[in-house]
């Protein structure tokens, strides 16, 4: 009896963080539009679609307990415990890669029986599947204390806590709505929608959220999401979880600071908190792959210019980031101008032109604009939104993460952000490193 006891008494204490930090999210999360406002009218349109938090977040959260109570990492050596991390990545790869490889039969115009054809291939992707599940809650719990360690290191927490509490876990992420006006880039409204839509109910729902309030709409992909424990996409890259766990990890931080509790208030504010996550999401998952799996550790990259340097005879290498800069330079502008349709026009030009770049933009609008701009920690479809050159100019000048986070969670507005760079002294202590690799990016 007393043992049990002393394990119930640790998982109370354990997870009294967690259940501040739920709590919390939940708060956040309460307020409900008129009854008569679009978002009201887009929930209701979309009843069937949305995707139920709830469940998730009682299913998610019981897994943890359970894993916590006994927690076998703690036991593990550092060797065991990297050998175990990247055996699991390495499983989840293979299953991807099986995944691929049945998707590619029942498309192939000249195999006649796919199912027959791939059934090998389907009970080996399923063996690998049933040792994935096995494995992950210790993979998560490895790599929870791994990001852990490198934050208390860097500050963020109290007698070696880190606070929140890092917590995470791999889950097919809902696919969320994001809704602009035609005539300006701003997300106006998001909708976290049921995981697996295909492309066909995907345009279904933009078509009809077009139609019924005249906005641009995206339904889009996203790599994590900051539920809690936050919701990460399944990847086989040690440097991408360890980034977006990091990322993630640094909205739940933000959670009771302005920056984090004023996240829906305006899109100056929500650009704000997703570049200061996005920058330590690289710093801080660089530095756990440095420290625990060196040997991933890729070259340190600088950031790309805003524009060419200097002229050259040679023909420059297609760069993904700056032509996307010039893009929504152009549309705002159009914008500016109330030329709705050109833009429109332009965007679909220059969606076409990305795809026989090799990358394959399903739809290009003022919407997905709205949604990839909030992330400007690199120049991009952010355009000349100054508010991501001010945010990486406070980290140039800030001693450490810890410092630089806490500066900023406070700001909640551009004016705010450029007061703050007024007090600082010049200082190029830092820099930020290469790019964001959550293509989806992550979402709060």
């Amino acid at each position: 009896m007393g043992g049990l006891r002393r394990l119930l008494d640790l998982a109370v204490r354990r997870w009294r963080p967690t259940a501040l930090l739920v709590l919390l999210l939940l708060v956040l999360s309460v307020d409900s539009p008129p009854p008569t406002s679009m978002e009201a009218r887009v929930d209701r349109q979309l009843t069937g679609s949305r995707f139920n938090f709830l469940t998730w977040e009682i299913g998610a959260a019981w897994r943890k307990l359970s894993h916590g109570l006994l927690a076998p990492q703690r036991t593990m050596t550092e060797e065991a415990r990297h050998d175990f991390l990247l055996e699991y990545l390495a499983l989840v790869g293979e299953a991807q890669r099986l995944d691929g490889d049945i998707r590619n039969a029942y498309v192939d115009a000249e195999q006649t029986d796919a199912e027959r054809a791939t059934m090998d291939l389907q009970v080996r992707r399923d063996e690998l599947r049933s040792e994935i599940r096995s494995r992950q809650a210790l993979a998560e719990a490895i790599l929870e204390e791994q990001v852990a360690s490198v934050l208390v290191d860097e500050g963020f927490g109290a007698v070696g806590q880190e606070l929140p509490p890092v917590r995470m876990h791999f889950t097919p992420l809902p696919q969320l709505l994001i809704i602009s006006p035609r005539d300006r880039i701003e997300r106006v409204y998001q909708l976290n929608l049921v995981h697996g839509l295909g492309t066909a109910e995907r345009e279904a729902i933009e078509d009809e959220i077009d139609a019924s309030f005249d906005v641009s709409s995206l339904v889009t992909d996203i790599g994590g999401l900051s539920a809690y424990p936050s919701m990460l996409l399944e990847s086989s890259s040690v440097n991408w979880v360890t980034e977006v766990t990091a990322h993630e990890w640094t909205h739940h931080y933000l959670i009771p600071r302005p920056l984090g509790w004023h996240y829906l208030s305006s899109g100056q504010t929500r650009t704000i908190n997703e570049t200061v996550a996005s920058i330590v999401g690289k710093e801080v998952g660089r530095r756990v792959v440095a420290r625990y799996y060196p040997e991933y550790l890729p070259p340190k990259e600088q950031a790309p210019p805003e524009s060419p340097l200097e002229e050259s005879s040679e023909p420059a290498a297609f760069d993904f980031r700056l032509e996307m800069r010039e893009t929504r330079v152009r549309v705002d502008d159009l914008l500016t101008e109330d030329k709705i349709e050109e833009a429109e026009t332009y965007m679909e030009q220059r969606r076409q032109m990305f795809v026989e770049q090799g990358y394959a933009i399903r739809k290009l609008n003022q919407a997905y604009f709205a949604f990839h701009g909030a992330y400007a920690d690199q120049p991009g479809a952010a355009g000349e939104d100054p508010i991501g050159p001010a945010v990486r100019e406070v980290y140039s000048r800030s001693s450490d993460l810890y410092t630089f986070v806490n500066r900023l969670a406070r700001i909640t507005t551009l004016e705010e952000l450029e007061a703050l760079l007024d007090e600082l002294p010049q200082r190029t202590s830092i820099q930020v490193t290469g790019p964001h690799t959550s293509a989806v990016n992550s979402v709060s």
